[in-house]
């Protein structure tokens, strides 16, 4: 177990966190989440001993052992893989090193053999003759081959020095398992495996992710950071959104009988205990929600932007037909003979390891990019508005928000532009930041509402989540869900494609899929799963 006793942490005169008492419990894992800036990072910093807090203590049972998702990805630049990973177990770590050194003698005293003998003694206890073959189990379930196995890790790529780490934080059973951002850089698989892992882990763990359905799987508890607090939530995001919202409305509702709002509390989790899994995480949440009253749920203080897409005019039923586009950069093909028609009222999503093809494509039919052969030609009834992956060119320039977005308006006033912009919360003085000096978020948060303003009946929107917090993505969400124009988008959110795409389309290097379907038929399609394994290449 784990906990913090009146732990406050201060910059100057402003309080990240003040006075926060808080424990966490074996076999549980508790999503931590908060809005940018709001100290979700720092605080697991605080809870592994890694940043100091200005005032209280962090008790930790005992015995338990701490890992951490590393961040640094060029730390073990100079290690093998395998090691690596074992180097997430210090204390095995230390005994292995120092039994090579000891066994790497020329002259063996017999001092050296007794140290030797309680060294083995040890590497038994710890289990290490199976430390090799379990962090090959963890690598090869996370994505990584055993031919990579016996590389430097400085030899590997970005996103699979990404799995190394959280092989090592995974490795030799720890106790307490801190994980910031683990489902970073990995694919589906890889994030099914991780999910199994976690729904089978006997210790405490506590993560941070902007993955919801990541956080939906694994989480019996949600532990939300607001206003320098941190309150904690049975269940896992959706039921923490939905109960939130949930406890708002029945707040509002003061005249309502005890006896109704009992009721609705018991329909409202009943709904969600039926959907639950057959994991631990599942079954346990189950258990904590049938113990809830009105008393214990809590109305959110969370702000969500209101994102609202309306088309100015209808589109027709011939909405976008490309034919034969192909596009080579430095000389590799991104696109060949791409062809497609694309109907009215189609949300697709756009899926696939490689980026840059999806992101050519969208810059090809948004005429950023012009293709080397082949053609295309847009519904004469179309009106469509792109969100790029990159929108730096958008914020080079020093004017204020409220003048940058007046821009994009047919509606000057600004009375007009300040609701418009505090519905998006930029509200007050914050209308007035030159938008040269925006936050990630805050950039998206603009480039949302300048396609609102535009009244398009087409949505182009390459990777629309990055940057956001989970309280923008749900509400990028829920306005796509609502949008009764077409949608082009990609996105590596599993929630966010799922509840939003009609149809896939995969392009990979050795081909394109095509299906009428949504994100989880698709993934277990046999069809697919055959398409899969011919068409990106083997390493």
């Amino acid at each position: 177990m784990i906990s913090t006793d009146q732990i406050t942490l201060r910059y100057g005169s402003r309080a990240l966190f003040e006075d926060v008492t808080i424990k966490f419990t074996p076999e549980n894992c508790y999503g931590l989440i908060g809005a940018n800036g709001a100290g979700k990072s720092t605080f697991l910093k605080i809870l592994s001993g890694e940043v100091e807090a200005s005032r209280g203590t962090v008790n930790v049972t005992p015995g338990e052992r701490i890992a951490v998702l590393k961040q640094n990805q060029y730390e073990y630049d100079e290690f093998s893989v395998i090691e690596t990973v074992i180097m997430g177990f210090t204390k095995l770590y230390a005994i292995m090193k120092e039994k090579e050194m000891i066994y790497a003698k020329t002259e063996f005293s017999d001092e050296d053999g007794m140290r030797a003998a309680e060294l083995e003694g040890d590497f038994a206890d710890l289990n290490g003759w199976e430390a090799e073959a379990e962090a090959a189990e963890l690598l090869i379930g996370l994505g990584i081959p055993k031919a990579l196995h016996d590389l430097k890790m400085k030899d590997l790529e970005s996103s699979e020095k990404v799995r190394v780490l959280l092989s090592q934080a995974l490795f030799g059973n720890p106790r307490i398992l801190l994980l910031d951002e683990p489902t970073n850089h990995l694919d589906l698989e890889s994030i099914a495996w991780l999910e199994n892992f976690l729904g089978k882990y006997q210790g405490t763990v506590i993560v941070v992710s902007h993955d919801r359905h990541f956080l939906n799987q694994v989480c019996t508890h949600i532990a939300d950071i607001d206003f320098g607090k941190i309150q904690m939530y049975v269940g896992n995001y959706d039921f923490w959104y939905e109960s939130s919202q949930f406890a708002l409305a029945l707040q509002r509702d003061v005249n309502k009988r005890q006896e109704e709002k009992k009721k609705d509390l018991e329909d409202f989790i009943r709904r969600f205990s039926a959907n639950a899994s057959k994991s631990k995480q599942a079954t346990s949440r189950k258990k904590l929600l049938e113990k809830l009253t009105i008393e214990d749920l809590k109305p959110s203080n969370r702000k969500y932007p209101f994102i609202n897409f309306k088309s100015e005019r209808e589109a027709g039923k011939q909405l976008l037909f490309i034919d034969k586009i192909t596009k080579t950069i430095d000389g590799e093909a991104i696109l060949k003979d791409f062809t497609l028609t694309i109907n009215k009222g189609d949300k697709i999503a756009f899926v696939g390891t490689d980026g840059l093809a999806k992101s050519t494509l969208f810059q090809i039919l948004t005429g950023e990019v012009e293709a080397d052969s082949g053609s295309f030609s847009w519904g004469v009834t179309t009106t469509h508005a792109y969100f790029p992956k990159d929108n730096t060119e958008y914020f080079q320039s020093d004017v204020i928000l409220l003048d940058w977005l007046r821009q994009f308006s047919k509606d000057p006033d600004e009375s007009f532009i300040r609701g418009f912009l505090g519905r998006m919360l930029f509200s007050g003085e914050e209308a007035l930041k030159k938008i040269n000096v925006l936050s990630g978020g805050e950039r998206v948060r603009c480039m949302l509402a300048r396609m609102m303003l535009l009244s398009p009946n087409v949505l182009l929107l390459d990777e629309p989540t990055n940057h956001l917090d989970l309280e923008s993505i749900t509400a990028l969400n829920n306005g796509l869900i609502s949008f009764d124009g077409t949608i082009l988008f990609t996105s590596h959110d599993h929630q966010f494609v799922q509840t939003v795409a009609n149809r896939i389309i995969e392009i990979a290097p050795g081909g394109i899929m095509d299906k009428v379907t949504t994100f989880d038929e698709y993934i277990t399609n046999e069809d697919v799963k055959k398409f899969r394994s011919t068409a990106y290449p083997k390493k």
